[in-house]
C-alpha cells in the first residue's frame, strides 16, 4: 500500500468519525428538544385534566344528594386528602418584616414592612392577606397545582418554615422559607425528594406562577402609578428592562431570566432564581383610581424552570420584600438598585456620583429635608456659576444695547421685506460684535443646567428618604402639597392645586419677564411668538406638569429660579451700560474684523440678493 492510499484511508476514517460525532450530538439535541416538547404537552394536558375534573365535580355536586360523599378528584389518595385538609396561617417575623404563610399552596399569604407606614398611617403591606399566589404546576402522574393542596408543616421556628406535600407513590415536594435576620430578604428552597417514581422521566420542566396585587400606599394616584412598573433582568446586562409606568403591559420572555421585580413607587417584591428561569411571561395591569379596595396594580409572572434530574434535588429562589432604597439594594447586589429610575447614562452618572453623595452628606448633620434641598440647590448653582457667568453677562450687555436695538427696529420696520430684514440682521450682528455680545449666550445657561434639572426630575420623586417628610405647609415632600382640594377632578389640573407648583410657575414667569426685558421689542411676528411661548406657555405648562408630582421637585425648581433671578440682577448691576453704549458708538464707522461665520453669512446674503435681482429682471 503506497503513501497516498494510507493518507486516503486516514482521511476517510477522520471524516467518518467526525460525521458520527456530529450525528450523535444532533441526536442528543433532538432528544432534549423532544423532552421539552413532551414536558410542555404534559403541562397543557394537566391543565385540561384539571378543568375537566372541576367540571365533573361541579356536575356531581349538583346531581348528588346532600348526604352523598363527594367524588374524588385526584388519583393519588394523599393528594386527595391534602386537597380537603384545613388551612393554617403561620407567621415569620424579624425587625423589618412580618410575613404570613399559608399551608394552602405553601406560599406567602401577606407581607408587612414594619418600619414604614402608608400615607394614612396604616400598616404598609407589599401585599395584603390573600393578595398573592405562589404556585407550581407540573405533571406527577396526573396534573397538579400546588395551590390546590394543603401542605404539612414539617418544621417551624422563628426564622424558618418547612412545608411538605407527600405523594402515595413515594416522595414529596418541599417548600422551605428562611427569613434572614434584620433583613428584607427571604430564601426559598424548593425541593423534590424521591419523586422519581411519581414524575415521568420525560417531564423535565415545571411552571411557577407568582401573582401579586399591590395596594396603594401613597397620597397621589397619578404620581404613584407613574413611578410603578415591572422590571426584569437578564444576566450580563447593564440594567434591567421594564414595562409599565402607569400603563398596562405584558412581555413574553423566550430566554433565560435572572430576576423580576414588581415595583411600586417606593417598595418592591423581587424574585430571583440563582440558576435562572428558563423562560416566562410577565404582565401588569393598573386598577382605576376609583378602585374601592384602593389597589394599585396586579402583577403576574408565569415562569418555567428545569426540574432536577431524576425527580430528586433542590432549586433555590430568593425574595426581596422592601423599600427601593438605593444603598440597601446596591448592598444586596444583582443590580437590584438599577430599578430606581435615575435617568440615562449621563443623568444617571451625575445622580449616582454627585446628587446622592451630596444628599447623604447633608443628611448626616441636618434633619430637615427642605433645608437639605436648599443647600443642595445653592451648591449646584455655585458650582455651575463660573460656566454660566459669561452667559448672564452677555444677557446683561444685551440689556444695555436695547436703545440701539430699538433704533434698528425703527430703521427697518417692514418685516415682510426679506431684503430689509436681512440688512437688519446684519446690522444687529455688527452691533453685537462691537459690544462683545454673543447672540446665543442666553441659551447657554439652559443647556448647561438641563442635565442637572433632569437629574433632579428623576431623583426627587424616586427618593424614598423624602417620603412622608414634612416641610413648611407640605406634609409629604414625595407627594404634592395641596392648598386647594376641589373634591372632584378638573381637566388638566386634577383635583387640587399645589402651592409649590404654583409658586414655581410664578417665579418662572418673573424670570422670563426679566430676561425678556433685555431683548428689543421689534415687530417680528416670529420673535413675538417666541416671547409668548417663553413668558406664558412654559410657566403654565410646567405648573400642569408639576401640580401632581413631588413637592420636593417643585420646591427645587422654585429655588433654582429664585437664585437665577438674584444672580442675573447682581450681574446686571455690575455692568456699566453707559460704558458699553459709549464703546459701541465710538466704534461706529470703523471696520471690524470678520469671522469666517460672518463671511459665509455675508456671502449667502449677497447670493440671495443676486437671485432676487435676477427674478425681478425675469
Amino acid at each position: 500500500m503506497d503513501k497516498n492510499s494510507i493518507i486516503g484511508f486516514v482521511l476517510i476514517a477522520a471524516i467518518f468519525i467526525g460525521f458520527t460525532f456530529f450525528q450523535t450530538k444532533q441526536a442528543r439535541k433532538r432528544a432534549e428538544l423532544q423532552a421539552q416538547l413532551d414536558s410542555v404537552a404534559l403541562v397543557e394536558s394537566m391543565e385540561r385534566q384539571l378543568a375537566e375534573a372541576e367540571q365533573v365535580v361541579a356536575l356531581t355536586d349538583s346531581a348528588a344528594s346532600p348526604q352523598a360523599a363527594p367524588a374524588a378528584i385526584y388519583k393519588d389518595s394523599l393528594l386527595e386528602s391534602a386537597s380537603h385538609a384545613g388551612e393554617q396561617i403561620i407567621t415569620l417575623e424579624n425587625s423589618k418584616l412580618k410575613i404570613q404563610f399559608t399551608t394552602r399552596g405553601a406560599m406567602p399569604y401577606a407581607v408587612q414592612v414594619k418600619d414604614y407606614k402608608n400615607y394614612d398611617s396604616t400598616d404598609l403591606y407589599i401585599f395584603k392577606p390573600g393578595g398573592a399566589e405562589y404556585s407550581l404546576s407540573l405533571y406527577a402522574g396526573e396534573a397538579i397545582r400546588t395551590r390546590d393542596f394543603n401542605f404539612q408543616v414539617a418544621e417551624c421556628s422563628d426564622s424558618t418554615l418547612v412545608m411538605r406535600l407527600p405523594f402515595a407513590g413515594g416522595g414529596y415536594i418541599e417548600q422551605k422559607y428562611t427569613l434572614r435576620a434584620d433583613s428584607y430578604q427571604v430564601d426559598n428552597l424548593l425541593s423534590f425528594v424521591e419523586m422519581g417514581n411519581v414524575i415521568p422521566r420525560n417531564v423535565t420542566m415545571f411552571d411557577l406562577d407568582f401573582n401579586v396585587t399591590l395596594p396603594r400606599m401613597e397620597k397621589g394616584y397619578k404620581n404613584e402609578s407613574q413611578y410603578s412598573k415591572l422590571d426584569y433582568y437578564f444576566t450580563g446586562e447593564k440594567k434591567p428592562s421594564e414595562i409599565g409606568r402607569g400603563r398596562n403591559g405584558s412581555r413574553r420572555i423566550d430566554s433565560k431570566l435572572s430576576w423580576f421585580a414588581f415595583q411600586q413607587q417606593f417598595f418592591s417584591a423581587i424574585m430571583r432564581a440563582p440558576g435562572e428561569f428558563a423562560s416566562g411571561e410577565l404582565a401588569l395591569s393598573f386598577f382605576p383610581q376609583e378602585d374601592p379596595d384602593r389597589n394599585l396594580m396586579h402583577c403576574s409572572a408565569q415562569m418555567r424552570a428545569d426540574l432536577p434530574a431524576g425527580g430528586n434535588g433542590s432549586i433555590p429562589f430568593e425574595f426581596y420584600f422592601g423599600p427601593n432604597h438605593f444603598k440597601t439594594l446596591k448592598a444586596i447586589g444583582n443590580k437590584y438598585e438599577k430599578i430606581i429610575p435615575l435617568g440615562g447614562w449621563l443623568v444617571g452618572w451625575f445622580t449616582r456620583y454627585a446628587i446622592i453623595p451630596m444628599f447623604d452628606f447633608f443628611n448626616r448633620f441636618i434633619s430637615s429635608f427642605g433645608l437639605i434641598i436648599l443647600l443642595m440647590t445653592l451648591v449646584i448653582k455655585t458650582v455651575v456659576f463660573p460656566l454660566t457667568y459669561k452667559s448672564y453677562a452677555s444677557s446683561a450687555k444685551m440689556s444695555a444695547l436695547k436703545p440701539e436695538l430699538d433704533k434698528l427696529n425703527e430703521k427697518f420696520p417692514h418685516t415682510d421685506n426679506q431684503q430689509e430684514m436681512m440688512k437688519k440682521q446684519q446690522a444687529t450682528m455688527e452691533l453685537y460684535k462691537r459690544a462683545g455680545v454673543s447672540p446665543m449666550g442666553g441659551c447657554l445657561p439652559t443647556l448647561l443646567t438641563f442635565p442637572i434639572l433632569w437629574a433632579m426630575f428623576r431623583f426627587f420623586p424616586a427618593s424614598i428618604e423624602l417620603r412622608q417628610q414634612p416641610f413648611l405647609w407640605c406634609q409629604d415632600l414625595s407627594a404634592y402639597d395641596a392648598i386647594v382640594d376641589f373634591g372632584h377632578r378638573v381637566p388638566l389640573i386634577g383635583d387640587h392645586i399645589s402651592l409649590f407648583a404654583l409658586l414655581m410657575a410664578i417665579t418662572m414667569w418673573l424670570y422670563s419677564k426679566m430676561t425678556m426685558s433685555a431683548q428689543p421689542g421689534g415687530n417680528d411676528p416670529n420673535a413675538a411668538s417666541m416671547r409668548f411661548m417663553t413668558l406664558w406657555m412654559m410657566p403654565i405648562m410646567m405648573f400642569f406638569i408639576c401640580n401632581s408630582l413631588s413637592a420636593a421637585l417643585s420646591y427645587y425648581y422654585l429655588l433654582s429660579q429664585l437664585i437665577a433671578i438674584v444672580q442675573t440682577w447682581l450681574i446686571r448691576r455690575s455692568i456699566d451700560k453707559d460704558a458699553i453704549l459709549a464703546k459701541v458708538r465710538a466704534s461706529m464707522g470703523k471696520p471690524l474684523p470678520k469671522s469666517k461665520w460672518q463671511q459665509r453669512l455675508e456671502e449667502a446674503q449677497k447670493l440671495q440678493e443676486q437671485q432676487m435681482r435676477n427674478q425681478k429682471r425675469k
